[in-house]
């Protein structure tokens, strides 16, 4: 298949403090989250006065892809689009269509299958396609990569880096809390989020050389009405009980459900879950997310080269296999109501 341009598609986030109220508003249109909570996240945002690191992260990525492409003779030029904030998707559309890109690659900055980290993103760029009408460049998603060794290499890396930091005599009993976003349970019934991360998480472990009980999954960022379930265990709660249980001393906090140390890893983590580890005894240590990591930059290069290549080879470790390029018509789909 031909293709003229790289699509990066991701979230988006806010670049100032005037930027934050109408971005959230943005995120939750049409989701039945109380204005109250909103304001609450809103103060996350405002820590940091009202910039989101994504963006930056982003742009640094598109740097480094932009390198490996040229080194590889790949000239392709990259575009980013953003679900929620600018630079918006049906903006970034418009702007390939006049410089006559008529089919691109978009590369999701979500490692896994679920509504909100594949589908949804597929619906947002169906949506601007239309916005933009006749002509509007088509688009091809890449697959969810949580197993492609590259993935799981720049993340062993990062957890290599975060061990590190403890001491040799209390590394083996560090505990380690692979932590991804929680989704509503209806939403995780209606796809393999669940299935990817716990064989993300074991490909890790492995490859760390960790086995036994020392190795959680744990869940974080949860949101909407309390009476919706979410996946579980939160991390908070995790932590409590390693505490309280006084069987930890080090934990490692590797969030492996995110590919860039974006709000929720900032906040959610570096000072939600440190400042509670600091107060009930525990030394916490957060590995990096994978980043610009050469391994995960190849990664992205590899998953692009077999979409051109007529008989590619398609990488992956564990027993799942490489997932499919198109999704299927019952897969990923919205949470219900509760």
């Amino acid at each position: 298949m031909h293709y003229d341009a790289i699509l990066l598609v991701s979230f988006g986030g806010p670049e100032k403090r005037e930027d934050v109220i109408p971005f959230l508003e943005n995120v939750l249109r049409g989701k039945n989250v109380p204005r109250e909570r909103m304001l609450q996240v809103a103060e996350h945002y405002y820590h940091f006065d009202g910039k989101s690191p994504l963006n930056d992260q982003n742009r640094k990525l598109i740097a480094a892809l932009c390198r490996e492409l040229e080194k590889s003779g790949l000239h392709l030029p990259i575009y980013w689009g953003n679900r929620n904030w600018h630079p918006l998707l049906r903006d970034t559309l418009r702007v390939m269509q006049a410089d006559g890109v008529r089919r691109a690659l978009a590369f999701v900055t979500s490692a896994y299958s679920s509504y909100s980290g594949c589908r949804q993103y597929l619906e947002d760029i169906a949506r601007a396609q239309a916005q933009v009408g006749e002509g509007a460049p088509a688009v091809d998603k890449l697959r969810a990569f949580y197993n492609h060794p590259g993935f799981i290499a720049a993340m062993r890396e990062r957890a290599r880096e975060a061990l590190a930091e403890i001491p040799a005599e209390r590394r083996e009993a560090a505990h380690l809390l692979y932590t991804a976003h929680s989704i509503p349970l209806s939403m995780a019934q209606n796809c393999r989020y669940v299935e990817q991360l716990e064989e993300a998480c074991r490909l890790l472990s492995e490859a760390l050389g960790r086995k036994g009980e020392n190795n959680q999954l744990v869940y974080q960022s949860r949101s909407g009405p309390p009476a919706q379930p979410w996946l579980g265990p939160d991390i908070l709660d995790s932590l409590r009980k390693l505490a309280s249980a006084g069987r930890a001393r080090d934990v490692v906090v590797v969030p492996i459900g995110f590919i860039s140390d974006h709000m929720e890893v900032l906040y959610d983590l570096d000072i939600e879950a440190q400042g509670l580890c600091n107060r009930v005894g525990l030394r916490m240590i957060r590995a990096a997310t994978v980043g610009t990591h050469p391994e995960f930059i190849r990664m992205i290069r590899e998953l692009i080269v077999e979409r051109i290549e007529e008989n590619p080879s398609r990488k992956a470790l564990g027993g799942l296999g490489p997932e499919p390029d198109v999704c299927r018509a019952d897969c990923c789909l919205p949470p219900r109501s509760p």
